[in-house]
């Protein structure tokens, strides 16, 4: 499956402060570059990419139950070494990854002569960087209470953020849920929100290029983290939870057992947005926690509950969706909230049992519920206490159910941080996949968790229903998702919506603003192993044939992405690849047409065909035969997209 080779090149042990020397550290290709040094007893680092400057000097550090280790330190050890690593990895953007990495340790030691190395490793366009903290003496546990890690950009960049949600607000307070929207292209100056900011980050650094923020490997050793608003001085540090997540319960800080390892924070630097789209460093740097007890089937998912909302919660409307899945030839539908109640648990066995005679599995919406929020939805109370879960599980093994989508968690303390782990954990055991809702960002759980097909933590699909703003803004939130949210992380957005009115009669409100080649190249745009669209009954005669026919062929599984062109907030195109067949969709915000020449020479087809848009958002599909360069011409609507397949 993979292979890993470190070689170790030297140590050097220093006698006494080392206040004025900076430590560097290149990548492979000499491109990415970081130093550190001690700056007034203060661990900096600076990264530049090809000699210009994208952080400048920024602090690194730590404040722990056990000690301080962000003022008066001095380093006193430096190791550098090399990664090499190359794996397989289903249910990312790619199903083969290299990885080249140069490390540098750092090992720092404070006043109490207590030490804690910062280890760094630098590949060609990703930085991941963790802190790494030994037995001290007698004291084998310890609490993480404050990170000061930070991010000083130079002052002419501008930022592409989303912000944390206020706690315990929302539905239910079940916030904060991952569900912000994005401000794009902003001024540092404007990064204020008293919450702060979630992971991902975009931030264009001028002509010097642009830069990702990120972290990964968090799981039941640690809380999840985020960025603070900008500083007075100008810094963004990675902040903790906030108290009065999960109602005011549990820690804000991480507790470790010694020796113990932080998460890795990332920065992802290039000049132009390739390598942002294309990264895999969330999944680089981890490894698998557990065996897969079994070959998960990924794929496609029908899902009443998106357009027809709770009242479809019946086993009319299921039995028809199951039809609607065994017609389109997608092996899943999922059953939503409330199906405990309005279907039950007698009758649930007989309609796994009907679905399977069509060929279609089952996937069944719970609660996380516990004590952290109001939310009351039911099958409630099943997934949040060992005994009870896998009680739960076990059943639902038994009558035949292939994975779970839970909803509601609310917030990023480290407790919920282990229920994540947990439901992995026992699901896997019971041959069960998981998906999460109403949830945090993915933070390389693709890699660690076998089971686990996705998360939502986006403005999905399900606001489209219930939101005027955000179906005004479709268009422009679909051109930041493949730059942020979706490149760090599989994204469980629900979303192909061919209804031209979001309501199950198709008429009258919530009309639709975007295109159906829009909605088209969505399915490829937004990554997710497992996508409930959000098809209905009626698509099947109301859309011309060739947009069925499509959402019959689309998969949800990749094995290479490309990004071909754009800006976030504005249009963007990218390509992926299943097995031999490559699919390239784009979406447009813009208030004018984007005329672009995209080279197709990868498809090595004398003619593709061509979903795109008419200048009066009629939809249609055409056989182009690209020039002798492999080029073809191609107009994006406003509001609109492309396919070309």
């Amino acid at each position: 499956m993979f292979y890993l080779r470190f070689l170790c090149l030297f140590t050097v042990v220093l006698a006494g402060k080392l206040t004025a020397k900076e430590v560097p550290m290149d990548s492979p290709d000499k491109s990415v570059s970081v130093s550190c040094s001690i700056d007034h007893g203060q661990l900096i680092y600076t990264v530049t990419y090809k000699g210009k400057v994208i952080l400048e000097k920024s602090p690194l550090g730590l404040e722990t139950n056990e000690g301080d280790f962000t003022t008066n330190l001095q380093i006193v050890a430096v190791n550098t070494d090399k990664i090499e690593k190359e794996y397989k990895q289903d249910r990312i953007k790619t199903s083969h990854a290299t990885y080249q990495a140069n490390v540098l340790t750092l090992t720092v030691e404070n006043t109490d002569k207590k030490r804690m190395s910062v280890v760094f490793q630098v590949s060609n366009n990703d930085i991941a960087f963790r802190y790494e903290l030994p037995i001290w003496g007698e004291r084998r546990s310890v609490v993480i209470e404050k990170e000061i890690t930070g991010y000083r950009f130079p002052e002419h960049t501008t930022s592409f953020l989303s912000n944390m949600m206020t706690p315990m607000t929302g539905f239910a307070r079940t916030a904060p849920s991952y569900e912000s929207g994005y401000i794009a292209d902003a001024p540092l100056t404007k990064a204020k929100s008293e919450y702060g900011f979630v992971f991902p980050a975009l931030f264009s650094v001028g002509d010097h290029g642009w830069a990702l923020l990120s972290e990964t490997g968090v799981n039941s050793q640690y809380c999840a983290s985020h960025l603070s608003e900008i500083s007075e001085n100008g810094v963004f540090h990675v902040a903790y939870p906030h108290m009065a997540q999960n109602n005011g319960f549990g820690s804000t800080a991480a507790a470790l057992g010694l020796p113990g390892v932080t998460p890795w924070r990332t920065i992802t630097v290039g000049s132009d947005l390739r390598p942002i789209v294309e990264t895999t460093i969330p999944f680089d740097v981890v490894e698998p926690l557990y065996e897969a007890s079994q070959e998960y089937k990924f794929g496609k998912s029908t899902w009443s509950w998106i357009v027809w909302q709770d009242q479809s919660m019946n086993w009319d409307d299921q039995v028809t969706f199951i039809d609607l899945a065994s017609d389109m030839g997608y092996p899943y539908i999922l059953v939503d909230a409330l199906w405990d109640e309005n279907i039950g648990y007698d009758r649930m066995k007989d309609l796994v049992d009907y679905a399977q005679s069509k060929n279609v599995d089952v996937l069944l919406w719970y609660n996380s519920n516990g004590a952290s929020n109001d939310a009351p939805q039911g099958p409630r109370n099943k997934m949040n206490t060992s005994i009870a879960r896998k009680k739960e599980m076990k059943w639902l093994q038994e009558i035949g159910v292939k994975g779970l989508k839970v909803d509601f968690f609310g917030g990023d303390k480290q407790e919920t941080m282990r229920l994540y782990e947990d439901i992995l954990s026992d699901a896997n055991d019971y041959g069960l996949m998981v998906f999460f809702h109403g949830a945090t960002l993915p933070r390389g759980w693709e890699r660690m968790y076998p089971n686990y097909v996705g998360s939502e933590a986006v403005l999905a699909s399900e606001m489209l229903i219930f939101s005027q703003h955000i179906r005004a803004n479709e268009a422009f939130y679909a051109t930041l998702h493949p730059f942020m949210r979706n490149t760090v992380g599989s994204m469980e957005f629900g979303g192909v919506l061919l209804n031209k009115y979001l309501t199950k009669e198709n008429k009258d409100r919530n009309e639709r603003l975007t295109t159906d080649a829009f909605q088209l190249a969505t399915a490829v745009l937004f990554q997710n192993p497992i996508q409930p669209f959000a098809l209905t009954p009626n698509n099947l005669t109301d859309v011309p044939a060739f947009e069925i026919d499509f959402m019959k062929k689309v998969p949800t599984t990749w094995d290479e992405t490309k990004f071909i062109t754009g800006y976030p907030g504005k249009h963007v195109v990218i390509a992926r690849r299943h097995a031999d067949q490559w699919y390239i969709s784009g979406v447009n915000a813009e208030e004018n047409a984007v005329k672009l020449t995209i080279d197709v020479s990868m498809m090595g087809r004398e003619e593709v065909s061509l979903i795109m848009d008419k200048a009066d958002g009629t939809t249609y599909q055409s056989n182009v035969k690209p020039n002798k360069k492999g080029e073809i011409e191609v107009n994006m609507q406003p509001q609109g997209g492309i396919v070309i397949f």
